[in-house]
């Protein structure tokens, strides 16, 4: 009998009472027909009623002599003062109503014992005037709502409370899962599995009543999937931290070629909240999916920092660590999710990059691919950037050395390959980040390699300086730009017409700093200009030669007088105000501490007001050229946008005022990579780090001529890398290698700004060699035509069959294309719309805006000076009613072309192919 006997807690007597008293305010006795709760601990309380307030006391009995008792004991004590006459007793307990005799009866509401209705006192604390039909029967639930009621009450639901609806508020209540107030709760098994690795959410599942985390176990199975129950038996048994590794590592481990070797393992992990292994698969399935999902946030741009990260890595390294306590790391070693199984991809590749001859690189490449289709490729990018670079190295080194014939095509060549060489030697020089030795080990003998080709490289420029210096000067350069040119070359022009621009000489900076800043400017605010190139030939960045030796003292106050020059900040200033004042200009030459603002300025207020004049303006930075000479090279062991103190505020100041940017050096460095103790060269007459005075030895070269400004006009160079004559520091320059003679020159307008005729537009892709891209990439635009020439018919694409159309004439050729054109105002024309869409077609579907630009500009002979502009024109154009055929993702970045939705919107015309 007792069995089936509700079960009453404080607050259903509360509701009991509350309703009861105000029918019958004199009585004092009230019999229920439950058991009181056990786990109540208090049975004194006070209940609101009406107006006051009624003090009641709580009894438990299980005879009638037991109640009787009760009640005339309550009679005779009262408070305990004789001051509390309205007390009431309550009677649970066991005691059928007919054994309790008439006159006790007659002294308790309604002469009867009150039956506790759960459902009716579940619905008023709702505000529902019913309920769920399916929660009657469901004592778990009704009862657990009751106890749970939070201190400010449940929320207000309407008319009807839903079963949904209650489990949803006491899942939020009990277990902190959601918010009780809420009308929805947006449960899903990334809000679960969240849920485990909270402090106290397993705990709190754990203390539950058994009956009521089946009820909770069965819902949540059915809303949330067949995981729910593995996963909350796992938070019963207090391991609700280890559900998600687990679940990671059960796919792995169910997704290896010794499925069923695994499942034993499997079975000691999990142990009694498996189930079955009926229940492994969804529940795998479910913890990937979540893991997948963590990971795409943790790649997000809106990701916090590190956060999502971290999060991400503890529950893969704790599967990791589970796999090996289990011995299954050999069984998962291929898993697309685990760490190990990326660093086994990486170990791979890392194998891959000692072979040489033909099809090593073609390994390599697979390699690669292998470890960028693993998942944790994007969240380890730095880890998979320098594979990648490792790769694009062998790809150099597999290449065909490049025929140096003059000094002018050798610091060419450096600026355009070998410097991208350099770079990519730098970042392998820094070591992976997983530390692994192995991958290690790799790495170094990759650059030794990278280091006896651009040694070979050196000693064959070290032959042409040698050579073309002896005679070379302005009136006969040899076809080289000298550093001593580069105002005139490439700031004079920017200047024409009233043209303002800000010379930035950035000292010490080498090619492969130069490529990795150009690289990382936003092509949104800048365009990369350069001069046109011949007919049939590509444009390209250009690279000057420095003074000699490669030192600041000669070859910055060349740079800044426009004629070969030596002395320090006073001749440069001098020099550059002369230069600027035959051209009838006036100029303004900035030093370190000169540009740098005072505290709440970014720039110093003088610089700030001549950028906003109409004098040209120049600014020497010294970061790179004092890290070096202090043992510190950039943060990372290269140097990027950020690395070098105030250039971008520069650069932002420049595309403030309308300004074109000359981003130049004075000389190049090379970075010191020798064994630690290795000791300077035993020689005679130094001069500076790289350079000397008497006869040369093994990796020197004797360097004499117009362009030698010291020393008698004859020094020795350095042109090997490992050889330097003073104590050591990070860097050096002064020598003779190609890393410290080349004086990159990037020339830069803010978007939309004027380009100086003579000049086009040089896209991302034409900057970069063929080597450092992907082994699929396309095939570059042609050379824009010089403006007297006849431009090309088309630009390069994909070969298309002798009748047929390509993909960009059948789309202007397409009747939705011309009917769309009608309602575009100012639409590119068809030949330039045609033009794009090949080069997007030839390059696989993605160029950045610049080459787009560059291809139209290449077909039409018009210059197209904002290309981001000429690419949100196109998205007019092609996208019909919203319908994504173009697009501009990654920040503005790539233009992406969805080939198959483009033949959809443009059908050809019939009869055409």
């Amino acid at each position: 009998m007792t069995a089936t006997r509700p079960v009453a807690g404080r607050r259903a007597i509360e509701m009991l009472l509350q309703t009861e008293l105000k029918r019958a305010p004199d009585h004092r006795l009230v019999l229920v027909d439950a058991v009181w709760d056990p786990e109540e601990v208090n049975t004194e309380f006070t209940v609101a009623v009406g107006g006051g307030h009624r003090r009641v006391v709580v009894t438990d009995q299980h005879s009638p002599l037991g109640v009787t008792d009760a009640w005339h004991r309550h009679l005779a004590g009262g408070a305990g003062d004789g001051s509390d006459d309205d007390s009431v007793l309550v009677v649970t307990g066991t005691v059928p109503p007919e054994q309790l005799g008439l006159d006790l009866r007659a002294h308790a509401v309604r002469r009867h014992p009150l039956p506790v209705d759960r459902a009716e006192i579940v619905a008023q604390l709702f505000g529902a005037t019913d309920l769920d039909r399916r929660m009657l029967g469901e004592h778990w639930l009704l009862d657990a709502l009751l106890q749970a009621e939070p201190l400010d009450g449940w929320p207000r639901v309407g008319a009807v409370l839903t079963r949904d609806r209650a489990v949803r508020a006491l899942l939020a209540a009990r277990l902190g899962l959601g918010d009780p107030a809420s009308d929805t709760l947006d449960l899903d098994a990334d809000a679960l599995f969240a849920w485990t690795r909270t402090p106290a959410g397993p705990s709190l599942y754990a203390d539950l009543p058994e009956e009521e985390q089946h009820g909770l176990e069965a819902w949540l199975a059915r809303t949330v999937g067949p995981a729910a129950p593995t996963l909350l038996t796992l938070a019963a048994e207090g391991r609700g931290g280890d559900a998600l590794p687990l679940g990671v590592l059960a796919s792995a481990a169910l997704g290896s070629r010794s499925a069923e070797a695994a499942g034993f393992a499997l079975g000691t992990l999990f142990g009694p909240a498996l189930a079955s292994f009926d229940t492994l698969r969804p529940f795998a399935d479910a913890a990937t999916g979540v893991l997948t999902r963590w990971i795409a946030q943790a790649e997000g741009p809106t990701a916090p920092a590190g956060a999502a990260r971290s999060r991400v890595v503890a529950v893969l390294e704790r599967a990791d660590r589970l796999a090996a306590d289990a011995r299954l790391t050999d069984l998962v070693r291929g898993d697309r999710l685990l760490p190990s199984g990326y660093l086994g991809r990486l170990r791979t590749l890392a194998a891959c990059l000692g072979s040489r001859g033909e099809g090593a690189t073609a390994l390599a490449e697979s390699a690669l691919r292998d470890l960028e289709a693993h998942q944790l490729a994007a969240l380890y990018a730095a880890s998979t950037e320098t594979a990648r670079t490792a790769v694009r190295l062998m790809r150099w080194l597999a290449t065909d050395p490049a025929s140096l014939m003059t000094v002018g095509d050798a610091v060419g060549e450096h600026l355009a390959s070998s410097g991208w060489a350099d770079l990519a030697i730098g970042v392998l020089a820094e070591g992976d980040a997983s530390r692994d030795a192995a991958v290690g080990e790799a790495y170094r003998r990759l650059i030794g390699a990278a280091g006896e080709r651009r040694a070979a490289l050196d000693a064959r420029f070290a032959g042409l300086l040698a050579s073309w210096s002896e005679t070379a000067c302005q009136q006969a350069n040899g076809g080289a730009l000298l550093i001593e040119d580069v105002l005139a070359r490439e700031a004079a022009p920017l200047a024409q017409g009233g043209g303002r621009p800000l010379v930035l000489v950035l000292d010490g900076m080498s090619a492969d700093v130069a490529v990795r800043i150009a690289g990382e400017l936003d092509r949104r605010a800048w365009t990369e200009i350069v001069p046109a190139a011949a007919k049939g030939t590509l444009p390209v960045r250009q690279a000057a030669v420095s003074m000699l030796p490669s030192v600041t003292r000669v070859s910055r106050a060349s740079l800044l007088s426009g004629r070969p020059s030596e002395g320090g900040q006073a001749a440069e200033r001098t020099g550059f105000a002369a230069f600027w004042r035959k051209r009838h200009r006036g100029a303004h030459l900035f030093h370190k501490g000169g540009y740098e603002g005072p505290p709440g300025h970014r720039l110093a207020p003088e610089l700030v007001q001549v950028l906003a004049s109409d004098d040209i303006v120049a600014v020497v930075v010294n970061t790179i050229d004092d890290a070096l000479a202090d043992g510190r090279e950039g943060t990372t062991g290269r140097w990027g946008l950020t690395d070098i103190g105030k250039l971008p505020d520069l650069l932002n100041a420049a595309r403030d005022y309308g300004r074109p940017v000359v981003l130049v050096s004075d000389h190049g460095h090379i970075v010191d990579r020798t064994e630690r103790g290795h000791q300077p060269a035993e020689v005679t007459g130094v001069r500076g780090a790289r350079w000397r005075t008497g006869n040369p030895g093994d990796g020197e070269v004797t360097l004499f001529g117009p362009r030698v400004l010291t020393e008698g006009r004859r020094i020795t160079a350095a042109w090997r890398d490992d050889l330097r004559y003073t104590a050591r520091q990070a860097g050096y320059h002064g020598g003779a290698s190609l890393a410290e003679v080349t004086v990159p020159v990037i020339t830069l307008v803010p978007s939309g700004g004027a380009v100086p005729s003579g000049w086009v537009l040089l896209p991302t892709e034409s900057a970069e060699p063929a080597w450092w891209k992907e082994s699929d990439t396309a095939v570059v635009p042609k050379a824009a035509p010089q403006e007297a020439e006849e431009p090309p018919s088309e630009p390069a694409r994909r070969a298309t069959p002798s009748g047929q159309l390509t993909l960009g004439q059948r789309t202007v050729r397409s009747a939705p294309y011309r009917t769309q054109r009608e309602f575009v105002r100012a639409a590119p024309t068809d030949k330039a719309v045609q033009a794009a869409l090949d080069a997007l077609d030839a390059a696989g579907g993605k160029l950045s805006p610049g080459a787009v630009a560059a291809a139209a500009q290449a077909a039409t002979g018009k210059s197209q000076r904002n290309p981001a502009r000429f690419a949100t024109m196109l998205e007019r154009l092609l996208n019909i009613d919203g319908y994504p055929v173009l697009q501009l993702v990654e920040s503005g970045r790539t233009v992406q072309l969805d080939r198959a939705l483009l033949s959809q919107q443009f059908p050809p015309p019939e009869g055409t192919a």
